[in-house]
């Protein structure tokens, strides 16, 4: 009986690490604590995680457990890393490829409908490489999600449009988003996804193919007819609907607000984007002339492309940028005062000052981040400076500069989340954030 017991307690005094909760949305918080350290004992926190394209990612922090034996990540500061301070994500938003990945590399989440599974452990000592050979103490999984339980995704291939709707759990009918990403091309579902967690059916539009065997026609009537689309589906609140769209896709949502007889929303949110390119002109026509300007863009000391030049200095011709004058619903602009792809923050004062003119600019709203770049995602995403971009228009690759700071730009992705939904929430539900969200 008395091994019994000895046995038991050696067991107990194992190292333990919990992640609560194990299953959560991306958006969400949690905690990781490790126990049954010896005091004061030097330790490495390391998060793994094998994205869908199988490259690896990983992301640590060094730490001193208390008198105790516990590290509790909300409250105890990492000295070292891949950050450093009280962060409680910083295992998530600080994640950056392995040592010997290929170059230029972007974490982005595919396939929507299965979670972002990483792996959490907590190694003896504080250490900086070699974790694959390193010995763990002890090791959690955690899911990441995008969609909540409930959310439907349906495909969308009528009229014309490509493009995929996410759809909340209940009854509805819910507000709608039109959700549109920039000059990259393709089809991004993951910001829906999570859009409709919250309370909202999102569209996912795909406006620029990135499959040379396909077109999409770009003129004015596709945005148009996807709103409708949106508009008159049934779980949709046909008079409560918002445009949302990143780099280009802010081009688009501010061209339709100010000059659509269509599409009237009730609010638009733009996030790293200008008021600057051609207006009443097709995509084609728009792209082509920035082409015209690319000797404009420049290259750094590592041979990663800047393109935040092409629009400088801000034209004063109408015919060169939106009538931001003509707008009559709330705007929020988000952007990262170290954006190095895109003249955002010049955009941002230009508007205010063509709003202030006409009278409009009590409806606009600046959210403008101090060391933040230009790919400013859902919270707790890892920032990448510079990454592999295909130039659709010359069908050719480079890296694209987008700049900002790992941790300011971790502050801007999740205090700029809060605040997108907030205005979401009172624009299209008439009222603050609710507990709306769907949670895991």
């Amino acid at each position: 009986m008395a091994s019994m017991v000895i046995t038991n307690r050696s067991l107990s005094l194992s190292p333990l690490i919990s992640v609560q909760p194990s299953r959560a949305l991306v958006d969400e918080k949690i905690t990781i604590t490790v126990r049954n350290l010896p005091p004061k004992q030097k330790v490495t926190l390391h998060s793994l995680h094998q994205s869908e394209d199988k490259d690896f990612w990983e992301a640590f922090g060094h730490y001193i457990s208390d008198e105790d034996g516990t590290v509790n990540m909300a409250e105890d500061a990492s000295l070292g890393g891949t950050y450093e301070g009280t962060e409680p994500m910083g295992l998530l938003w600080s994640l950056q490829p392995v040592p010997g990945s290929r170059p230029g590399l972007r974490l982005r989440k595919m396939n929507v409908l299965l979670p972002m599974v990483v792996h959490i452990s907590v190694h003896s000592g504080h250490i900086v490489h070699g974790f694959s050979q390193a010995a763990a103490l002890a090791t959690a999984v955690t899911e990441r999600w995008f969609m909540a339980p409930g959310v439907r995704r349906v495909d969308v291939r009528e009229s014309g449009i490509r493009g995929t709707l996410f759809i909340p759990p209940g009854h509805g009918p819910f507000p709608g988003i039109l959700d549109m990403w920039g000059g990259g091309g393709g089809l991004v579902e993951y910001r829906s996804a999570l859009l409709a967690s919250h309370g909202f059916v999102s569209l996912a539009l795909e406006y620029l193919s990135v499959d040379e065997r396909r077109e999409i026609n770009v003129e004015t009537t596709y945005f148009e007819t996807a709103y409708q689309v949106l508009q008159n589906h049934p779980q949709v609140q046909r008079d409560s609907l918002a445009l949302l769209g990143l780099s280009f896709g802010s081009s688009v949502t501010l061209t339709m607000a100010a000059y659509s007889k269509v599409i009237k929303p009730q609010c638009c949110v733009c996030i790293s984007g200008s008021h600057v390119h051609l207006v009443n002109k097709s995509l084609f026509e728009v792209f082509q002339d920035f082409s015209i300007n690319m000797p404009k863009a420049r290259v750094d000391e590592n041979n990663h492309v800047i393109w935040r030049g092409l629009i400088l200095p801000i034209p004063t011709e109408p015919g060169k940028k939106v009538d931001v004058g003509r707008i009559k619903c709330p705007v929020l602009l988000v952007l990262g005062e170290d954006d190095q792809n895109w003249a955002t923050k010049e955009s941002a004062q230009d508007m205010e000052a063509m709003m202030e003119r006409a009278g409009n600019k009590h409806l606009l709203t600046v959210l403008s981040y101090p060391g933040a770049g230009h790919l400013i995602e859902p919270p707790y995403s890892p920032h990448f400076r510079s990454s592999n971009f295909i130039i659709q228009q010359l069908k050719k690759k480079v890296i694209m500069l987008w700049g900002g700071q790992t941790k300011p730009h971790a502050y801007a992705q999740e205090d700029s989340w809060k605040k997108i939904l907030d205005f979401l929430y009172q624009h299209l539900y008439n009222k603050p954030n609710a507990s709306l969200q769907a949670r895991l």
